[in-house]
């Protein structure tokens, strides 16, 4: 096992999978990207990764062969990170939910559509404290535009949830926000050896909203044969911090 992520979906590179390559490459974070329309399978016969990273990505392009080999990496002390779109856990069409990768992670999925648009944002609430988290100015939350909505397994750990906060506009031009129901966002939890992770938002436009720009610093990064991208000084240390925690470093 090396210190390479093996990560897979988001489109391509010179798509939306330009965000998180564009962190990783930032954060010094050697990884292999695998596009949404190509298998996992010639490139995982290649690579032992340290995390598996899934992201928008169609179950379809996963062989039972290939989903027994990462929860057999995971138990030895791989990390898997599974992130959310119309592809990942339930989704639209990403039905993980019956796969072997549902039993490692450390949520339970729908066994319908679980994706939530959120026309007014969600504000990320900080659920319990973690190195993940430590010192991220969570009190002024940023907010996301949608997520999938899973639970959290036993022995599982919300870290993030996500608030409906509906805004409302009286006859005189006064705004008032009324905190609404929340959903997990962010669980952590083990399999044998390894560390598991779901976040259960996008970490690339739209879902991802207004999380794509926090902080008030800019980073600008761009992965090999990516695209560049612009994003917050905090949205890219919140994905480097997941990213590592997860994968055990």
């Amino acid at each position: 096992m090396n210190d390479r992520i093996l990560y897979a979906g988001d489109s391509h590179l010179g798509g939306a999978a330009a965000y998180l390559a564009g962190v990783l490459s930032h954060g010094g974070i050697p990884f292999d990207h695998v596009p949404s329309d190509a298998p996992l399978g010639p490139t995982l016969g290649l690579t032992e990764p340290r995390l598996y990273v899934i992201s928008d990505y169609p179950v379809k392009n996963l062989t039972d062969a290939d989903m027994q080999r990462i929860s057999g990496d995971v138990a030895a002390g791989a990390g898997l990170l599974m992130i959310g779109g119309w592809e990942s856990f339930h989704g639209a069409a990403g039905e993980y939910h019956t796969s072997p990768l549902a039993e490692i992670l450390p949520v339970r999925m729908q066994n319908s559509d679980d994706r939530v648009n959120a026309a007014r944002p969600c504000l990320v609430e900080e659920g319990a404290s973690h190195p993940i988290l430590e010192g991220l100015p969570l009190e002024r939350p940023p907010g996301i535009g949608g997520y999938n909505r899973v639970e959290p397994r036993e022995g599982a750990e919300v870290l993030l949830f996500a608030r409906h906060c509906p805004v409302e506009v009286d006859p005189r031009g006064q705004y008032t926000v009324t905190p609404g129901a929340r959903a997990p966002l962010l669980v952590v939890g083990h399999h044998g050896r390894g560390r598991t992770a779901a976040f259960a938002s996008d970490v690339a436009p739209h879902w991802v909203g207004g999380l794509v720009d926090w902080g008030e610093g800019r980073v600008k990064a761009c992965a090999p044969g990516g695209v560049e991208i612009e994003v917050g000084s905090l949205y890219a240390e919140f994905f480097t911090r997941l990213v590592r925690w997860t994968m055990g470093a």
